[in-house]
């Protein structure tokens, strides 16, 4: 059995997996990562099931080559839409020591402890609202809850132009936040299903009842992980710790440098790969 050893691997279609690494990095620094970013397909969240299944399939294949023995898919739209099959249909052929895992299920895992009314918000991008992903997973471990959703298309892009402290994510962080407390008011725990979405905090804290909970996902995912690793010693014991972390992008190096600035708040340097 090939026993790989090596850095764990983080993927995403774009940039807002980097505001989940940087929380495991903080929780987890003696690990070394490997973060790709699919950002020539970016972004995932309107395209089918098939094709992020497929995006995402070759992701993770290229991080297994690369040595990875665990990766994250840091994107909630592949979360949503192609782990599920990736576990159940690649991972037993391709090596049953290999694991991949998502953000859902510990993001989930949280609201039951931040929850009185047992009425949760999401927002997120239209794919992973689209997919049913959370309600399915909430509604598993806590069938009492009941779950509004919104779909914000707008926001992933305002993040990506750096329009986050701009009036017009202003607008569109109103008008969704209101039309899904319009929907239901009785929400006092609020899910940003997207990673881009802690970049928008300061406009979605305006916009949200002060008494409601906002759930960010780096440190739940983070925890989480670290509970993982702790409770599966084999697994952890495959990562390698030098505290290092290297980025892959299949856009323009330059382009993704530049754009990470605005997520990690440091320069990084990427290498250019081709997935597919």
């Amino acid at each position: 059995m090939n026993q790989k050893q090596g850095p764990i691997g983080v993927f995403d279609s774009g940039y807002g997996g980097l505001t989940i690494l940087e929380d495991v990095r903080k929780q987890l620094p003696q690990l070394d990562y490997l973060y790709l970013g699919d950002n020539a397909r970016a972004p995932y969240g309107n395209r089918s099931f098939d094709m992020v299944y497929e995006f995402t399939r070759q992701a993770v294949l290229y991080l297994y080559e690369q040595g990875c023995p665990l990766v994250i898919l840091a994107c909630n739209t592949a979360s949503a839409k192609a782990l599920r099959t990736i576990q159940q249909v690649d991972l037993p052929t391709l090596d049953p020591d290999f694991r991949v895992l998502g953000i859902l299920r510990p993001t989930v895992e949280v609201i039951d402890s931040l929850t009185k009314s047992r009425h949760v918000g999401l927002v997120g991008t239209p794919g992973t609202v689209v997919s049913g992903s959370y309600p399915i997973e909430i509604h598993k471990l806590f069938p009492d809850i009941l779950l509004t959703a919104e779909a914000c298309p707008m926001w992933v892009p305002l993040v990506e132009n750096g329009e986050y402290d701009s009036e017009g994510a202003a607008y569109f962080v109103r008008k969704n936040l209101t039309h899904l407390f319009e929907q239901d008011p009785e929400i006092d725990t609020l899910v940003l299903g997207c990673t881009h979405y802690p970049l928008l905090m300061s406009q979605i804290k305006r916009f949200v009842p002060k008494q409601v909970k906002i759930v960010s996902q780096g440190n739940y995912v983070a925890a989480s992980l670290k509970d993982y690793l702790h409770r599966h010693s084999d697994i952890a014991e495959r990562c390698t710790m030098g505290g290092s972390c290297h980025f892959l992008t299949t856009e323009s190096e330059y382009k993704f440098e530049e754009s990470a600035s605005l997520f990690v708040k440091r320069n990084v340097k990427a290498s250019h790969i081709h997935l597919g």
